[in-house]
């Protein structure tokens, strides 16, 4: 039977603290800790994926309790040592979060923890994914991991630290696993490939450890895969047939199609990487990690690592930086993004992403436009209504404005139908410039005792909104002062009130009445009292004819009995009106 493939992160998997890459600073703390004694009981390692939490607990159980270990250094030779490395030591339990997230699970924790260890100084328990584990179940863990027995440890891994209650998070000592860089991710492959005798080009290894994004466990995952894809001797080429993605001259072809503004030659460059196989999703997420790469070189952050291309064309993004500006770039990682985001969740992502590159191709010299501003700002008129069509280099260092070819006399190059602007120096300060005369607006109201009606209609039917049913719903409106006018409203509308004595709405009032008088007028608002509205119903309430009616079904009438037997009338309904107290009563009949 032929032996089992094992594959290259469990193979290479760490063994000592030297070998855990780009986690120095948390190995140095831990063998320190060793060294001098003091050793926590409970410790928290957050991160990422694949960068070292669980490789690095193994290493530091092996090195509490291997024997023969030296300054905090497990020797791996030793019989806890390799049962410790495969997971198979009796002192040390290895727990998944995930799978063992119940209350009942911490319970059968709780009850073997005072069980001594079986043959070595510590007993541990490590728990990967802890932030899995339910409410109840860390609940139940919190008395045992705060007093738990001397010779217990431990050490929980997760990369959701967020999830975990600050309960627990105050029992721990934390420790935070940084991603992993590129360069060391690619130093490591470089060891893998010669360990497994095959010859991969550096710029293989260098698109490798780029797609893992910092995890050391997905570069290996991806490199066993390419190792297994392509021969002895594995280039780039082999690398971006495995993933789908384009080469670095692809995407700088793409983006000087964008910049400029051939929107046929960008999208005929979109249907060619498709139809060579390349992914449109990972194509999408190249193209956005572009524009960042050329984000980061406009403003100048050149030991930044490159995300998209390689770093031998730092000076073809530079060149493109300055060509397109950084506004201009923003926007268009913006836009992209977006339609990243929509192409998720639509089946029709080819679509999205035409449009966002059509869109992109037709974005104007935004940095461009920010020095227009400012020129205005500075006192430069601009001649003609459209913009500038001949795009100035970004960051150019002249102060003086540019005057451009004058409308009339095109160059060769440009088009006839593409509109000019012109620079010009005003020969005197914007200030001094007079403004254009006032015209004169003549009153449609006289101001004057007893208009309040005829301005309340006015205000009414000028502002056919909110504001003007809020004026329209007034009990009177009075003039109280030399040019001040007053708005009466009821007491139950006093929160139209507060509406309506509001800096912008009285401005918008006071506009209003000063071109319906000819005068410049101040408003205040009033509510009336509850005494004078109660005054008023009573009064309207008297001053109305007071009715009395009930219901006949066999009237005394002799009319109204012939008009029953002719018509079959049921009922009939007899009103009194009362126009006052002392006057007779007036009756009116009603049928039913």
């Amino acid at each position: 039977m032929e032996p089992q493939y094992t594959v290259l992160a469990r193979r290479f998997r760490p063994q000592t603290f030297t070998e855990v890459v780009g986690q120095e600073r948390v190995a140095q703390t831990l063998r320190n800790a060793i060294h001098d004694g003091r050793v926590a009981h409970a410790y928290l390692f957050t991160g990422a994926r694949g960068v070292g939490k669980t490789s690095m607990a193994r290493i530091f159980a092996k090195a509490l309790n291997c024997p023969d270990a030296v300054d905090g250094v497990p020797c791996n030779v030793c019989e806890q040592c390799r049962g410790i490395s495969v997971g198979q030591d009796v002192d040390v339990s290895e727990i998944d979060g995930a799978s063992n997230r119940g209350i009942d699970d911490i319970r059968s924790l709780r009850a073997n923890v005072n069980i001594k260890s079986m043959r070595s100084k510590f007993k541990i328990y490590i728990i990967d994914e802890v932030h899995m584990l339910t409410k109840e179940a860390f609940n139940a863990l919190l008395k045992t991991l705060e007093e738990p027995p001397p010779m217990v440890k431990f050490i929980f891994c997760t990369t959701e630290s967020n999830k975990v209650p600050d309960t627990i998070l105050s029992r721990c000592q934390r420790f935070d696993f940084g991603t992993i860089s590129t360069d060391n991710i690619t130093i490591r492959l470089r060891q893998l490939a010669e360990a497994e005798g095959f010859q991969v080009d550096e710029a293989a290894l260098e698109l490798v450890a780029r797609r893992a994004a910092g995890s050391m466990r997905d570069s290996q995952s991806l490199f066993d895969q390419l190792l297994a894809f392509g021969s002895k001797q594995i280039s780039s080429a082999d690398v971006h047939r495995l993933l789908g993605t384009a080469p670095d001259d692809r995407l700088t072809g793409m983006v000087d199609a964008l910049i400029e503004r051939r929107q046929g030659d960008a999208l005929m460059r979109l249907d060619a990487a498709m139809r060579e196989g390349v992914q449109l999703e990972a194509f999408t997420d190249q193209l956005v990690a572009y524009f960042r790469d050329l984000m980061v070189t406009a403003c100048e952050a050149t030991s930044i690592p490159l995300l998209a291309v390689g770093s031998d064309c730092r000076d073809l993004l530079r060149q493109q930086a300055q060509r397109w500006g950084l506004q201009t770039i923003t926007t268009a990682m913006q836009i992209l993004a977006e339609a990243k985001s929509r192409m998720q969740r639509v089946s029709y992502g080819r679509v999205l992403a035409e449009l966002a590159l059509v869109r992109i191709s037709c974005l104007e010299d935004l940095d461009r436009l920010d020095d227009l501003i400012s020129q205005l700002k500075a006192g430069v008129v601009v001649s003609a209504p459209a913009l500038v069509a001949q795009r100035a280099p970004a960051h150019s260092n002249s102060s003086a404005p540019t005057e451009l070819p004058s409308p009339s006399a095109p160059s060769a190059g440009q088009k006839k139908s593409e509109p000019l602007a012109v620079l010009t120096r005003p020969s005197a300060p914007l200030e001094a410039i007079s403004p254009p005369p006032t015209l004169s607006i003549q009153p449609t109201i006289e101001w004057k005792e007893g208009c309040g009606n005829d301005l309340q209609l006015a205000i009414a039917d000028r502002l056919n909104d909110m504001t003007g049913a809020s004026v329209r719903r007034s009990t009177a409106l009075a003039i109280i002062g030399p040019n001040v006018l007053e708005f009466s409203l009821p007491m139950n509308y006093d929160v139209e009130r507060k509406t309506l004595d509001r800096p912008e709405t009285i401005a918008r009032l006071e506009s209003v009445i000063q071109e319906l008088v000819g005068i410049p007028i101040r408003i205040r608002f009033r509510t009336v009292e509850a005494v004078e509205s109660a005054a008023k119903v009573k009064a309207a309430a008297t001053s109305a004819p007071m009715q009395r009616s009930q219901i006949i079904e066999d009237p005394e009438d002799p009319y109204l009995q012939d008009v029953t037997r002719t018509f079959g009338v049921k009922n009939w309904k007899v009103r009194e009106l009362l126009a006052e107290p002392s006057d007779n009563p007036r009756a009116e009949t009603s049928v039913e």
